[in-house]
């Protein structure tokens, strides 16, 4: 069944209402439902409908009502209405019998309803939608396209299409399970689930199988006899998950994801090594970044390995591009003739658009022949998020770090300057170096902190060896890698969050840390001690009391810090480009939803 069933003329209509096809017809569930039946006892606790016969009208300054006799219940109804349209008088005129509809009170004389509305029948349970089809037109609708057949050739189960039924079609007991006119738990769940259920039937869709070649199985021993170290318990799953996806003739499409320092580079490495002695391709996203890789690939591939690195200072000849068995590169490989990979690794896959990680994976490959595709990122996600991406692209979390990380995380204000600078004093004249983290590069009244070309000249002044950069800096680069050899405090602005390696980055002060998110918190607080040197993060802030920043100052993993950050934000993006028509879900929730996200998953994997 397609997910748009409608017809031509429901479809046009529908769609200037914002609903594309038949899940989003039932995702939009009912603001509220009108129990149109008629009354059969007094109740004033929710509205309900009456067949009336129009007695007389009152009229005064203020409003116009209305005494109308209910024969059934013999009972004297005043409709109240404060505001004095003249046509009330030609809907309410005297000995007209009508059915009206609306909540009624009593107030210890008799009974009224305010601004009561006049149905042409009674009976049954309306569900009231938020649309800009007019209500009759929808409600017919809704009666043509909601079935149960229809939702159960959605391959739905059975008791999700029974709920999302009732949601749309509801009867007594449905109505009797409303909380102050709110769903259920079981509808809310029921909801959730179809939301999810429509999200992963999307991308499902997209999932294609492409040739590839297998590669030849090589012994893990081997590769890790080369390394100068043991591999974590995650790096080792990791190689198997490269070995198993390898394996076969069609195009592997895995996602690494790890927390920083968790050694992803060792991962690339072995995906690399396992090509040989076909080729294997990485991107990076900067020049910094991809020298550093090529640097440590050296480091942790066989001698015989030939790794090459091209970028825009750093040109190749096609021979030597040809004769690379690995090709280490930036955007610049994007526009050189390249030969067929075996593996095309992308790291820090999110800082790549959709369409340079096409790109490239065609210039990698041969006619039809694809290369299998790694990627690879630094920021770890929620369990709950992980779990439905999952069902997307395949998943691998690296989790393990090789060494303990041994960093003080502390909330700063104005008045903790002092012991700052003592700090960056200390750490510096031992060698070590100091980053200083500014929220702007020039000066805004908007932000009360200072900027970096205001904070600048105070670091310049009292220490040597100071180097000042930020994000649209064209030598920034060159100054990183001069920092990193040579200097002693890096002023900067968040373009140090991601990748950058500075083995003597002792300290880091973050200058209105209140303003970023915790994973850019976490990206940047691992950018010390990342050879196990004792390190200090220190969160500056003009609010000190931000219960966000104290629950992250005492959270040390980023698996966690995830957990953390969706409790505070709601989550959007899911994963590299992988979004929900650009908007966040409507009704499941990364944060609270995880029993939902399993059961979805396990049933999507078996349908």
């Amino acid at each position: 069944m397609t997910r748009n069933r409608f017809d031509a003329v429901d479809s046009v209509k529908l769609k200037k209402a914002g609903i594309a096809d038949f899940f989003d017809m039932l995702l939009l569930a009912p603001s509220h439902y009108e129990d149109r039946r008629s009354a059969d006892h007094i109740e004033t606790s929710r509205a309900m409908s009456y067949e009336v016969v129009v007695e007389g009208a009152r009229d005064t300054p203020k409003l116009i009502s209305f005494k109308l006799f209910c024969d059934s219940l013999n009972i004297t109804i005043e409709g109240i209405f404060f505001k004095k349209a003249r046509y009330l008088k030609s809907q309410f005129p005297p000995y007209k019998k009508l059915i009206i509809y609306g909540k009624l009170t009593s107030n210890g004389f008799g009974y009224q309803i305010v601004h009561p509305k006049i149905i042409s029948t009674a009976g049954g349970i309306i569900p009231v939608y938020k649309t800009t089809i007019r209500s009759d037109i929808y409600t017919k609708m809704i009666i043509r396209y909601v079935t149960i057949d229809a939702l159960l050739e959605l391959g739905l189960p059975k008791d999700i299409a029974d709920t999302i039924y009732k949601i749309h079609r509801p009867d007594d007991k449905f109505l009797s399970l409303l909380t102050n006119g709110e769903l259920s738990a079981v509808a809310l769940n029921a909801l959730k689930f179809l939301e999810l259920f429509s999200f992963l039937l999307k991308f499902s869709t997209k999932k294609s199988h492409f040739p590839s070649l297998a590669l030849d199985r090589k012994d893990v021993r081997e590769f890790e006899k080369i390394l100068p170290f043991t591999p974590t318990k995650s790096q080792k799953s990791a190689f198997v998950d490269i070995l198993e996806d390898t394996s076969k003739n069609i195009q592997a499409r895995r996602i690494f994801i790890g927390d920083v320092g968790s050694g992803k580079t060792v991962v690339i490495a072995f995906a690399a090594f396992l090509a040989t002695p076909k080729k294997s391709l990485v991107l990076a996203p900067t020049s910094i970044l991809a020298a550093q890789l090529a640097q440590e690939l050296k480091r942790f591939l066989p001698d015989n390995m030939t790794v090459s690195l091209l970028t825009q200072k750093n040109s190749l000849t096609d021979k030597q591009i040809n004769d690379a068995d690995v090709l280490v590169g930036t955007h610049a490989l994007l526009y050189r003739e390249l030969p067929h990979f075996a593996v095309l690794i992308v790291d820090e896959q999110h800082r790549f658009g959709s369409a340079q990680r096409s790109q490239i994976e065609k210039l990698a490959s041969s006619n039809d022949v694809r290369p299998h595709f790694f990627q690879f990122s630094a920021t770890p996600i929620p369990r709950t998020q992980a779990l439905v991406n999952s069902a997307i692209i395949d998943v691998t979390l690296i989790r393990d770090l090789p060494f303990e990380k041994n960093i003080t995380t502390r909330v700063v204000t104005k008045g903790d300057f002092g012991e700052i600078l003592q700090k960056i004093k200390e750490e510096t004249g031992d060698g070590k170096q100091v980053v200083i983290v500014y929220p702007l590069v020039e000066e805004s009244e908007a932000i009360d902190y200072m900027s970096i070309e205001e904070g600048a000249p105070f670091w310049q002044n009292r220490f040597g060896g100071v180097y000042v950069t930020h994000g649209k800096d064209k030598n920034k680069d060159d100054i990183l890698e001069s920092f990193k050899n040579e200097g002693k405090i890096l002023v900067a602005t968040t373009l140090v969050e991601v990748g950058v390696s500075l083995p003597k980055l002792s300290t880091i002060v973050v200058v209105g840390a209140e303003r970023l998110g915790l994973a850019t918190l976490h990206q940047l607080r691992g950018r010390v001690s990342r050879n196990g040197l004792k390190g200090y993060c220190y969160l500056y802030t003009n609010t000190p009391q931000n219960e966000r920043l104290n629950e992250f100052a005492v959270t040390v993993s980023g698996f966690d810090i995830a957990e953390l950050d969706l409790k505070y934000r709601s989550a959007g993006d899911l994963l590299g480009g992988i979004e929900q028509s650009g908007k966040t879900f409507k009704w499941f929730d990364y944060a609270k939803d995880e029993a939902v996200a399993k059961a979805v998953k396990s049933y999507f994997e078996k349908s």
